[in-house]
């Protein structure tokens, strides 16, 4: 297994971290105190993405992330779009998380998108920011307890329903909605379907005050007799009792790897910072046993560890995507140890950082409040172990709860 970031994504993977020094860095504060207030610096640099991503197959932004292969993909082993795209939001998150999702055409709905939509579907919404409406007041991490329902009329289905936590719910230009056909055949009649910003019927009625993230909106929205053309569901409208959930939890095995990427960059930036402010007082000498050295040289090394582990974990799941390999499992994995990690790198970063580390003079506290929401969303931690524990067992949902 070659540890190394692949060649042909080294510039990506250097632009993207000029641009969390250079722009997400220098305004992180900022939007961090004008919670709500939409980063409009973000245009421009959404607009630089769109051009250098324009015709191609190995994009850094999350439509990249899918396993659907392309007419440039070359036989055998290969690094592709989810690989990219999971290297890029590594570095963009070292500057900012908040101004990560924020950005334009890069949210979760849009990794969504690219993961199951057809040929038609992704011409179509090739250029619209799509955010995820997954949770509901009575559905938090099991997607599978969805109440919203959706009804065939005619060449529309009729929404209703009402959900919360959205991401950049307000902003987005459309809303990737998970809803049931028939709720009393569970699971299986689940799909999800493009609404499109100002359809009739589509209302957001709240914007949350969050403990982070402060810079991307998150929303709750409602639909009331909502009408949404049956074009824009994504997938296969017929309800397959066999393949049962499974066609709408792909999604997850991309989105879930770019959130462990979000985790990574944040926890890399934590480090980064602490090792500055440790410097005068630790030798940092990496031949000298744990202990021989300070005890928070030891600490800040054990803290390495654990990211490099979450963050080989993280590329692991990308790569199986690019390359077609069931990676379930593994995604949830990579979800589930980064998303930990993360939050114990930055807390203990502010730790080792004393007073300093608390204060609004650094963005440590920041980011160790940012951190939080990486360990919840995209199904919570315990979410990710029940399901690696499933795949290990080979047991089904209904066997392991």
């Amino acid at each position: 297994m070659n540890l190394e970031t692949p060649k042909k994504f080294r510039s990506l993977v250097t632009q993207a971290h000029q641009v969390a020094a250079n722009y997400f860095r220098p305004i992180s504060r900022k939007y961090d105190k004008a919670e709500h207030a939409y980063p409009k610096e973000l245009d421009l640099l959404a607009a630089l993405l769109d051009g250098m991503n324009a015709g191609s197959p190995e994009a850094v932004g999350a439509t990249s992330a899918s396993k659907r292969k392309s007419a440039a993909q070359e036989e055998g082993v290969r690094n592709g779009g989810n690989l990219s795209a999971c290297l890029g939001v590594m570095e963009l998150c070292w500057g900012d998380v908040g101004l990560l999702l924020a950005m334009p055409r890069q949210g979760l709905g849009n990794a969504a998108i690219a993961a199951v939509a057809n040929e038609e579907q992704l011409q179509r919404f090739g250029s619209t920011w799509a955010a995820m409406a997954i949770t509901e007041p009575g559905c938090g991490s099991d997607s599978a307890a969805i109440r919203a329902t959706a009804v065939k009329e005619g060449d529309h289905y009729v929404l209703n329903g009402e959900k919360i936590f959205v991401t950049s719910g307000e902003r987005a230009d459309a809303v990737v909605v998970w809803a049931s056909l028939d709720r009393s055949l569970g699971r299986a009649a689940i799909k999800s379907f493009v609404v499109e910003k100002g359809t009739p019927g589509m209302t957001v009625t709240r914007l949350e005050k969050k403990l982070g993230i402060k810079a991307s909106d998150t929303a709750s929205i409602s639909f009331n007799d909502c009408r949404v053309p049956a074009a824009n569901l994504l997938g296969n409208p017929e309800i397959d009792a066999q393949k049962g959930f499974a066609g709408v939890m792909e999604t997850f095995d991309n989105t879930r790897p770019l959130v462990a990427g979000m985790a990574v960059g944040v926890a890399k930036a934590a480090l980064d910072r602490t090792r500055e402010l440790l410097k005068k007082a630790c030798r940092f000498d990496y031949a000298r046993p744990l202990l021989a050295v300070s005890h928070a040289e030891a600490t800040l090394y054990r803290l390495e560890a654990e990211w490099e582990a979450a963050r080989l974990l993280t590329l692991k799941a990308a790569w199986m995507a690019d390359n077609k390999l069931p990676n379930s499992k593994e995604a949830s994995i990579a979800k589930a140890k980064a998303g930990r990690v993360a939050n114990e790198v930055t807390l203990k970063c502010v730790e080792l950082a004393g007073a300093l580390g608390y204060g609004e003079d650094e963005l440590l506290e920041k980011w160790a409040r940012d951190s939080k929401i990486l360990d919840i969303f995209e199904g919570t931690q315990q979410i990710q172990l029940l399901i690696v524990a499933r795949r290990q067992l080979g047991k089904s949902s209904s066997e392991l709860k």
